[in-house]
């Protein structure tokens, strides 16, 4: 009788202690050495994660709010930080214009933030970063102008880019002897610019396109035979379609829908990413479980790239805890990560990019990897995918 009577006594002491360990982790973050804050800037509303895209799971696309893949690097990041008498305070802002995303990277750096990471449209990107003297970390931006023309010395990008998305479908089609092309590009102004280094990926990997033709999706009826995907695809022989649709739409339908029975490669059919839910090498499945329980949905190249840049900030302030005579720019583009992707990945420091495997996927699992097996390089093989330093397409100084 008297056990019965202690055991609610016994439940509510432990009741204490759980609730002492649940305060530890933010105790020991008041008392940590060296704090660092982060500001995620995201734009408000984001037309890309409308329900009615959302639910379509357009390949390549984000599958929800990149704060998710930060999050979760980040918690997973305590011990680290934890162990090195550190912490990062992160927050999230939202910018609807350009003019506001500048406002916002000003205020942040007013208010003490360390880095910016960024989820925004081009023009947004560059004028947040020039807006401020702080490093910034793009993870949802994949346009070659942020690393090449338009690149900036603290810019650091964390999402492979288009070009490297192009070379690693270049590659797989050399090395599967698909080398006669169909090129189908999109009506906007990103697809054209898009079609265009296509091309020239084409040529520099000895591919041959038969036909390039352009699509447009239209209830003009006299527009009619741009969207007829047997028009467009008959009257040559080729071995693959390559499609460069932004939108997503029109590539979706394309695969088993062709004139001729052949592959359909680009933005529908076999598309390269930066991480797919399905990968099973490198300990993937372990992070995507962890952030499907984390944010109850797949993990995306979006995800991935957040979740990089989240792991990046951790291992940089592990090191400028140890080496305070480095600064966060520099600590940043010396960070050597895990990606799960079988590399020790880390920046290029002629443009900001990520070096990455990519891998390509039709939507059910992943398919191939790029670089692909037997590809050299004189340093470093992943720097055949995006552009390389002797190229020099960055003015920038680093």
């Amino acid at each position: 009788m008297r056990a019965q009577r202690d055991r609610p006594a016994a439940v509510r002491a432990l009741k204490r202690l759980a609730a002492l360990a649940c305060l530890l982790p933010a105790a020991a973050a008041s008392a940590a050495a060296l704090s660092i804050q982060a500001v995620l800037i995201v734009p408000g509303p984001d037309p890309r994660l409308d329900r009615s895209r959302l639910d379509r799971q357009f390949l390549g696309h984000p599958g929800g709010p990149v704060s998710d893949g930060l999050r979760l690097a980040l918690e997973e990041g305590r011990f680290e930080l934890d162990a090195a008498e550190a912490a990062i305070v992160w927050t999230q802002r939202t910018a609807d214009s350009r003019e506001a995303a500048q406002a916002a990277a000003r205020l942040a750096e007013q208010a003490g933030a360390a880095v910016l990471v960024v989820d925004l449209p081009t023009d947004w990107t560059l004028a947040a970063t020039d807006a401020v003297k702080l490093p910034v970390v793009n993870v949802g931006d994949a346009s070659d102008r942020l690393r090449e023309q338009d690149c900036r010395p603290r810019l650091f990008h964390t999402l492979p880019s288009e070009r490297m998305r192009i070379d690693a479908i270049a590659q797989t089609l050399v090395e599967r002897r698909w080398r006669k092309l169909v090129v189908l590009v999109g009506p906007t102004p990103q697809d054209q610019e898009r079609g265009r280094a296509v091309q020239q990926s084409i040529v520099r990997h000895g591919l041959q396109a038969v036909a390039a033709k352009p699509f447009k999706l239209s209830g003009d009826p006299r527009q009619r035979e741009l969207a007829n995907i047997q028009l467009l695809t008959a009257g040559e022989t080729y071995d693959a379609v390559w499609v460069i649709d932004g939108d997503g739409e029109f590539a979706r339908s394309l695969p088993y829908r062709t004139a001729l029975p052949r592959p359909v490669v680009g933005d529908g059919g076999l598309v390269a990413v930066g991480w797919h839910s399905r990968f099973e090498r490198f300990g993937a499945p372990q992070v995507s479980r962890r952030f499907a329980r984390a944010a109850g949905r797949p993990m995306t190249s979006h995800d991935w790239s957040a979740w990089m840049a989240g792991k990046a900030l951790v291992a940089a302030v592990s090191v400028l805890a140890k080496e305070r005579s480095s600064g966060f720019a520099s600590a940043l583009g010396h960070a050597s990560i895990d990606g799960s992707k079988g590399f020790s990945l880390g920046f290029r420091a002629w443009d900001g990019q990520l070096r990455q495997p990519l891998l390509l996927t039709d939507g059910q699992g992943v398919i191939a990897q790029a670089p692909v097996d037997g590809l050299l390089h004189p340093t470093d093989v992943l720097d055949t995918l995006g552009a390389d330093a002797p190229e020099k397409r960055c003015k920038a100084a680093r």
